[in-house]
């Protein structure tokens, strides 16, 4: 038999590296960044045009690369962080395992122009496809330039993978908002098709957090600061009045790399036990500084995960630390019940002695006395205060016998206020016997049918309900909106406000009417009929949470989205109790809908159950 196993063609080679670290344009700009910083960058600026499908450049200022270097640099397995197997566990860099620039110039067009401080001119390689097409001298700036253009054009089947604009553009700014939490020492600068979205200065770490999400966030933050033998902790956690539906900034740094830990982020909503809603998550803006020695990066293509040596200590630090600032800022309640506040002396009446009140004792007073011409003492005489004469008791019953006299015509026109009768005190078995349906552990409606028994859902019923009416003002472009009588003001990060605004026709065709949107605010004046103004906030953060989750790839178009996003929010909960007449309502609207058997996310909306089966379950 023939040999079968053959070695593969670096190309080919380069190609599956590609796979693992080159999912998307995202993971380009993370690879490029981290390779800037690196470099020892102090200002790094990002260029994408399409969501990175046609273009993602990543300039920086850092100290730049040699000719040898510049060449070496696209070779597999090329790099200048580790020497031996043993600096994998001293690693204080991003980029080490060189296959970066490698996997990259395997599937795109890229050009890269780089010149040390030292040197009068800099190089300029052109590779397409892992092949070098050009490399010659020019005039450039001090530091490197790398841009990618048309990724993955020798793999159509995985750009056919990637997702709309949109979301492309929510996971680069996803991963910007990483790496430039993480060196708030940079300056970053963002441009979109020639926009700019982001640009931010070296600053402080609570400067950056504020300039990437808001400047409202500044009034949530709450700092955690904590330094032990193993682990350092600094940086903010959000107060729980704050807290969102989503996930959205939840960031751990360890070492300056961004990681996602569910064991770590178990250790957070613990602290926060007690004090968020359900359904609700904690924001955190923490970093980690740990012996380089003790964790392991190398498990994971993308390194967002990372093994600790004892998960455990770092567990219960991370939890006291968090609950100890939460109780330090009055964010957690203080459980001693042997210290009751209102109690406690203001501070400037601290060292004041307190002052003997003098009392008086009038022992000539007499309420039945006649003599109106007494002098009236005070109670005090350390205010200026009087009381009020007091007039003599027998001055109540003045002119009372005048009108004795025509008592008779007075209580002839007084008329006695009639007591309502209520029917159903007294015909309550009437109505139950009238009643149709029934409500079961407030969570389900009974009826009854011609061949058996029909159980509702009322969540779902109300979903599908909600989901046409909306679906329908939205194509029809006719939905009534009920003014504000004051503007409601909301405050979300940038890329929050971005999703409101793409979204923002959809939602005016639902009755939303909006003054101002920008990234500092939104004023909403309109909502639709029957929307309370509580709901309004928890409406856009679940159709953030939705647009966010992907979810727009699972739907026929934003206004489908949106349609099922609110219908989501305004729906009647399981447990709410219903009345006959709702419940009726509910069961008639239901049959109304083009498709009452399922709730717009598919599930079943009612269950039937015949006579038949109902009998078998008595025999």
């Amino acid at each position: 038999m023939s040999d079968i196993i053959q070695l593969l063609p670096d190309h080919v080679a380069n190609q599956i590296a590609a796979g693992e670290v080159v999912q998307r344009p995202a993971s380009v700009v993370k690879e490029l960044m981290e390779n800037a910083i690196d470099a020892n960058a102090t200002e790094i600026k990002l260029i994408i045009k399409d969501a990175g499908k046609t273009l993602v450049q990543v300039i920086d200022n850092g100290k730049g690369m040699s000719v040898t270097d510049a060449r070496l640099s696209f070779e597999r397995h090329a790099t200048s962080k580790i020497r031996a197997a043993e600096d994998l566990f001293q690693l204080n860099t991003k980029g080490f395992r060189g296959e970066a620039l490698a996997s990259i110039a395997a599937i795109a067009h890229v050009e890269l122009k780089t010149k040390q401080d030292e040197d009068d001119l800099g190089t300029a390689i052109v590779i397409e496809g892992s092949e070098v097409k050009s490399q010659e001298v020019v005039v450039t700036p001090t530091g490197t330039s790398v841009a990618v253009k048309h990724l993955f054009f020798n793999i159509p089947a995985r750009r056919n993978f990637l997702k709309s604009d949109t979301v492309e553009l929510r996971h680069i700014s996803d991963e910007f908002h990483r790496v430039a939490l993480a060196h708030p020492n940079i300056a970053f600068s963002f441009y979109h098709n020639g926009s700019d979205l982001f640009n931010v200065p070296q600053e402080n770490y609570r400067q950056r957090v504020v300039h990437i999400f808001g400047t409202k966030t500044n009034e949530k933050l709450v700092p955690v600061e904590e330094e032990t033998e193993v682990l350092k902790i600094s940086g903010f956690v959000g107060k729980p009045n704050f807290s969102k539906k989503t996930k959205s900034e939840q960031f751990f740094f360890v070492n300056q790399r961004f990681i996602k830990s569910p064991y770590l982020n178990h250790a957070i909503k613990s602290a926060f036990e007690g004090l968020l809603k359900d359904g609700y998550h904690p924001s955190y803006f923490l970093n980690l500084t740990v012996d380089p020695k003790s964790i392991d990066i190398n498990i994971h293509p993308t390194k967002t995960e990372i093994k600790f040596d004892d998960e455990h200590t770092l567990y219960a630090i991370l939890r006291s630390a968090v609950k100890h600032s939460l109780g330090q800022f009055n964010i957690a309640p203080v459980l001693d019940f042997e210290h009751q506040s209102s109690l406690n002396t203001p501070y400037e009446y601290k060292d004041k002695n307190a002052s003997i009140p003098a009392i008086e004792v009038d022992r000539s007073f007499n309420p039945f006395s006649e003599d109106v011409n007494r002098k009236e003492k005070t109670t005090r005489q350390n205010t200026g205060f009087k009381s009020p004469p007091t007039a003599s008791w027998e001055s109540m019953y003045v002119g009372l016998e005048s009108k004795g006299n025509n008592s008779q015509s007075d209580f002839s026109q007084v008329t006695f206020e009639s007591e309502s009768k209520d029917e159903s005190i007294f015909n309550d078995s009437a109505i139950e016997t009238r009643k149709t349906t029934f409500q079961l552990q407030h969570k389900y409606i009974v009826s009854t049918l011609k061949s058996g028994m029909l159980i509702i859902d009322q969540n779902r019923a109300h979903q599908r309900i909600l989901y046409e009416s909306f679906l329908k003002h939205i194509t029809v472009k006719e939905a009534t909106s009920q003014q504000l009588l004051f503007p409601l003001q909301l405050h979300f990060t940038p890329n929050e406000t971005k999703i409101i605004d793409d979204l923002k026709s959809d939602l005016e065709h639902t009755g939303f009417a909006f003054s101002e949107l920008n990234d500092k605010e939104i004023m909403i004046t309109g909502v639709p009929v029957g929307v309370p103004e509580s709901e309004v906030s928890i409406i856009l953060e679940q159709l953030i949470s939705d647009v966010e989750n992907d979810v727009p790839d699972t739907n026929f178009s934003a206004a489908d989205l949106l349609a099922k996003s609110m219908a989501k929010s305004l729906a009647i909960k399981n447990g709410q109790s219903l009345n006959s007449t709702e419940q009726e309502h509910m069961v008639n609207s239901l049959f109304a809908c083009k498709e009452p058997n399922v709730s717009p996310t598919n599930r079943p909306t009612f269950i039937t159950m015949a006579v038949d089966d109902i009998e078998k379950k008595f025999m």
